[in-house]
């Protein structure tokens, strides 16, 4: 069964509301992970360059078209543009390696992945760059160029072919609604942590009036942080095991996994979560032969606490509070 569909503003294009998300897969497993989730039903892929796996996701991807199982029409592939690329003449040049490593003529969707304008590091010198002004020191050194500037270089990539969608990563509704009153091209999609622990109403309202698509991550809250020695994730209880999560489990004879994902996709938002595993990859694709009811949901969003795992405000150096 194909997976149910949401169609993105302005363009028209239709996206796969279960993806895969390739954040922390390995390198030298990317490809054929990449690979066997297209032969298992995924045609969505979630990557970015901080990911540092984009040559290896593409190997994955332009093996399976090659192989006849896909074709590219059929695949949409995200991918970000990371902070230390937001100057105007670094957006093209940086989207123009991406394609070159994921081997494709074009983005479905290039996001902003986070509003945190970093100090330009050359690819030539360290790639990806990640957070760090060097790599032998951990210290973020931020860059003073305005959102509307980094956007209006976005929006010329969709006029040059390079990408079909734009968007954005981890940011709040004022600053959303900034973007909008300068944009030509509005972004299409809105990704973010979105969890039991991080319910964000509002921010979901204010997407839905805006015409916004929102693409959830880290569906499972704390589990991705643990292996980072996250200090709120190792403190905080895994979502699998938690009671609300587990009953409805097994009343549904499905897996907490799919509890979760289900709760964010009857919500109405996308999720990319990843699995190396074919068997829970093929899980958590099924997620629409089964409902929650109203008071499911609800006993669901009485969970939130509104808790962040991915907030540079905690793990920077020095401290960068855009959720303040």
């Amino acid at each position: 069964m194909a997976t149910p569909t949401i169609t993105l503003k302005p363009s028209g294009q239709k996206v796969a509301q279960v993806g895969f998300g390739l954040w922390k897969v390995p390198n030298d497993s990317t490809a054929d992970v990449v690979y066997g989730a297209i032969k298992n039903g995924y045609r969505h892929f979630d990557g970015a360059c901080d990911y540092g796996n984009e040559k290896e996701a593409g190997e994955g991807i332009n093996r399976a078209i090659k192989d006849g199982l896909v074709k590219r029409e059929e695949v949409f592939v995200t991918t970000k543009l990371w902070a230390t690329f937001h100057s105007p003449e670094h957006v093209k040049q940086i989207a123009k390696k991406q394609l070159a490593d994921w081997g494709l003529e074009y983005f479905d969707l290039y996001l902003i992945h986070f509003p945190l304008p970093l100090q330009y590091v050359d690819p030539a010198e360290r790639y990806p760059p990640g957070w760090s002004i060097a790599a032998d020191k951990w210290e973020t050194k931020t860059a003073a160029i305005p959102l509307a500037s980094t956007w209006k270089a976005m929006e010329s990539l969709v006029d040059e072919g390079l990408v079909k969608n734009i968007g954005v990563c981890n940011f709040q509704g004022g600053l959303l609604m900034d973007l909008i009153r300068s944009a030509r091209i509005q972004p299409s999609m809105l990704q973010i942590e979105h969890h039991p622990y991080l319910v964000q109403p509002q921010l979901m309202d204010l997407c839905k009036d805006l015409g916004i698509a929102i693409t959830a991550y880290s569906s499972f809250g704390p589990l991705s942080y643990r292996d980072l020695q996250s200090p709120k994730a190792m403190g905080t209880s895994l979502l699998f095991e938690n009671d609300v999560i587990t009953s409805m489990a097994k009343k549904l004879s499905r897996t907490p996994a799919q509890v979760l994902l289900r709760w964010a996709v009857q919500r109405g938002l996308i999720v990319i979560p990843k699995s190396n595993d074919a068997t829970r990859q093929k899980q958590n694709l099924d997620l629409f032969s089964f409902e929650l009811s109203s008071h499911e949901m609800d006993n669901i969003n009485s969970m939130d606490k509104g808790l962040r795992f991915n907030d540079p405000g905690d793990y920077l150096n020095p401290p960068q509070r855009i959720f303040a």
